[in-house]
């Protein structure tokens, strides 16, 4: 799957790299080539597999370029392995980050920015990608990142069991979900018909922090980290969120205590009506052989925004990128970008545009139905410790987990969640 459960801290894994020496990678090489290309990625599971498709794609259709790609760990070991080779010179040609996680590396000179010029003769440029997302790459007005995708926080339905609740349109596809009342209503029909839940949810990890995060934007609601100070957060906003997910789980309308095994193998046991998660999970209901389909995430306060987050290609810095390898590098990233219709088969949304119009991916079912979700994927709130994996997430999933576990008070996890942070801003970045 794209995201893991979280992983120890950045700055423990880093001491826990610096005494060891080094961490263990497990990669595959390509032989034959006359300029190398290294490749670090994160992906395992079933995007795993698809990148590695379009890693032998890319040999076959190069046969000049020896491409050396490697997989590490998800989380904290791939990011704090990337940060300590970047910093000591030796970094790979070519990177996966998350786009969440970009400012706690392209300000400290971790990372070196993309040249236009040379992208635009290999047919790529900025304007091929949604903007917010180009924006969030750019740092002081150059391009530091270029996404592959958005993996956007979804909902998955059991169509068998939608059907049965009533809650299916004439075109055979979920009906409209707007507004608290109504999803109380759909989740309480489909439970109904389950005889167990209306919703699978994790209630462990980080998926509590996915999931407030969407229904905390969906209301507007800002976060903001500055350094040395304290986390700015709507209170008002936060709490109404909260109360919402704990009602959620008091209710017995969703899964409570569960975590994220458990939660996908109740949905795909027919005992949940609907799961949310990202949208990873595909090949693993498609290969349950059950009934369902995927659609957006409902707009349940005002606007239908979702979390989610960006896996992008990067540069690790080096201190004298060779001009050839340099050439290979931006060859690679572009023609995986250009034939990402197969990383859409992951249930990732391709971030290069021209992709997104191609026949090809518009007929994969049902990964391209909330295609048109990419301008509302809310990612994490800039800090040099936050994005996907980090402390702020682990931080923020221990806290209002304990909401839907009915331990804490929505108002009791604000305050740890605050507390939290604060502590947080007043580290100061370990690069």
């Amino acid at each position: 799957m794209a995201d893991g459960p979280p992983r120890p801290s950045r700055r423990a894994v880093l001491g826990a790299a610096l005494a060891l020496g080094t961490l263990t990678l497990a990669g595959c090489g390509g032989e034959g080539g006359t300029t190398k290309v290294r490749y670090w990625n994160l992906f395992g599971g079933g995007d795993g597999a698809l990148m590695l498709t379009m890693q032998d794609e890319f040999r076959n259709n190069n046969p000049g370029i020896a491409l050396e790609a490697v997989t590490l760990a998800w989380g904290a070991p791939y990011y704090t392995k990337l940060a300590m080779a970047a910093a000591g010179g030796r970094a790979p040609d070519v990177a996966v980050l998350h786009l969440s996680r970009l400012t706690g590396y392209a300000p400290g000179h971790l990372l070196d920015p993309f040249d236009e010029k040379l992208l635009a003769e290999f047919g790529v440029t900025r304007d091929q990608f949604p903007p917010g997302l180009i924006e969030r790459a750019t740092v002081d007005g150059r391009l530091y990142a270029l996404p592959l995708d958005t993996h956007p926080f979804v909902m998955y339905y059991n169509t068998d069991i939608a059907q049965k609740a009533g809650l299916l349109g004439p075109d055979g596809k979920l009906a409209p979900i707007s507004g608290p009342d109504a999803l109380i209503d759909a989740l309480t029909k489909a439970k109904q018909v389950t005889g167990a839940y209306g919703l699978a949810l994790d209630n462990l990890d980080v998926m509590p922090w996915r999931l407030f995060w969407a229904l905390y934007r969906q209301q507007d609601g800002d976060i903001t980290l500055p350094a040395g100070g304290s986390v700015g957060i709507d209170d008002v906003k936060a709490l109404k969120v909260l109360n919402f997910m704990g009602q959620l789980t008091a209710e017995g309308l969703a899964t409570r205590n569960v975590d994220y095994p458990g939660a996908v193998a109740t949905f795909a046991g027919g005992k949940a009506g609907f799961h949310w998660n990202g949208g990873w999970e595909t090949a693993t209901f498609t290969t349950a052989k059950m009934p369902y389909s995927m659609t957006r995430l409902p707009n349940i306060f005002g606007n239908a925004r979702t979390s989610g987050d960006a896996h992008s290609f990067v540069l690790p810095h080096q201190r004298a990128r060779d001009p050839i390898t340099t050439r290979a590098s931006y060859r690679f990233i572009t023609e995986l970008l250009k034939s990402s219709v197969t990383w859409g088969r992951a249930g990732h949304v391709p971030a290069y545009q021209p992709v997104v119009a191609e026949p090809a991916y518009l007929a994969l079912k049902p990964q391209s139905e909330y295609r048109d979700v990419t301008p509302d994927v809310q990612l994490d709130p800039p800090a040099w410790f936050s994005g996907s994996g980090s402390d702020f997430e682990n931080q923020a999933g221990s806290a209002f987990q304990r909401v839907l576990a009915g331990s804490l008070t929505p108002e009791q996890a604000l305050a740890q969640f605050k507390a939290a942070v604060d502590k947080l801003l007043s580290t100061p970045s370990p690069v």
